[in-house]
């Protein structure tokens, strides 16, 4: 049996087209032996791009780096629908309508903005503890209630004899095959997912991303891999400052009194703030009214 290795970090995984992302995670542990793995931002198997991976003690951050925009670019093939929105799908509609440039630049600012999206059957929410992709493959009926979404900015890149190629920067939650089938249905026609891969996983980019048969091959190694640090990846959370004997108790789990601080905050509303000491990042708190709850506190602070 191998022994474990001591990694503490996040990676971003290029992730291949036909598979999941528990897989990856398989081949990771496969690899690398890390004390603990997980995944953040879970990607259909017909999908691809950025699967942030969480290493060590980085996967208590899990939690807090998903709630971040995403961008996804995605093509949708005109004439044909399938029951999952993809080509993994039974084919359910066929249209011989095929929308015009102006129709699909015209019909895209319906979509932009708070919007109500109801995922498609073949989502990996969870229905009665089990993912209703699940329950959908075992011909079982699944009925998902709409939910409130963001999308804060789409865009059509390109456009062909038969197909469209989109990116949209959304927010958490946001199921990219059911905001295709809605923008085919809103042009009249029906349409199916070609292709479909996130650019962005806020704060985690394609830039420096890692092919898994980099992994696979041992050209990168628990020895030599280049994670990105914890508190790399919480730059963009606001921070509170703390004085040594404050981070100590913090990390001892006990609570602050905001009233109390060493140092002078400025005013701040209720939320999730990195701990920060010397321009450092420790940790992460959450205030609520005058006080200050330990969230995840690594600093090793005796």
């Amino acid at each position: 049996m191998n022994p474990k290795n001591n990694l503490n970090g996040f990676l971003v995984i290029d992730k291949p087209y036909e598979m999941g992302s528990t897989k990856v995670v398989s081949v990771l542990k496969h690899f690398l032996h890390p004390t603990k793995i997980g995944h953040a931002g879970t990607l259909d198997p017909l999908a691809t791009g950025v699967l942030p991976i969480a290493f060590g003690k980085a996967t208590r951050l899990i939690p807090y780096v998903m709630a971040g925009k995403k961008t996804y670019q995605f093509r949708i093939r005109w004439g044909v629908e399938t029951d999952s929105d993809d080509l993994a799908g039974k084919e359910i509609a066929t249209s011989d309508k095929v929308p015009t440039a102006d129709e699909i630049r015209s019909v895209l600012p319906k979509f932009v903005g708070k919007i109500m999206q109801t995922p498609n059957a073949f989502s990996a929410l969870k229905v009665d503890g089990k993912r209703a992709y699940e329950l959908a493959r075992e011909g079982k009926e699944v009925e998902l209630k709409a939910r409130s979404i963001t999308i804060y900015d789409l865009k059509v890149l390109k456009i062909a004899s038969d197909n469209a190629t989109f990116e949209v920067v959304c927010s958490k939650g946001t199921y990219v095959r059911s905001l295709a089938h809605d923008i085919a249905h809103a042009l009249g026609t029906v349409g199916v997912v070609v292709l479909l891969r996130r650019t962005l996983c806020s704060p985690f980019g394609l830039a420096g991303a890692v092919a898994l048969d980099d992994i696979k091959n041992e050209k990168i190694t628990a020895e030599n891999i280049n994670l990105i640090s914890m508190d790399k990846v919480l730059q963009d959370i606001p921070s509170l400052t703390f004085c040594e004997t404050e981070v100590k108790r913090l990390s001892q789990g006990q609570r602050l009194s905001w009233h109390k601080l060493d140092v002078i905050q400025p005013d701040a509303p209720d939320g999730i703030y990195c701990v920060k000491k010397d321009q450092n990042i420790l940790g992460l708190v959450k205030k609520e009214g005058t006080v200050i709850r330990p969230e995840f506190i690594w600093a090793n602070i005796k």
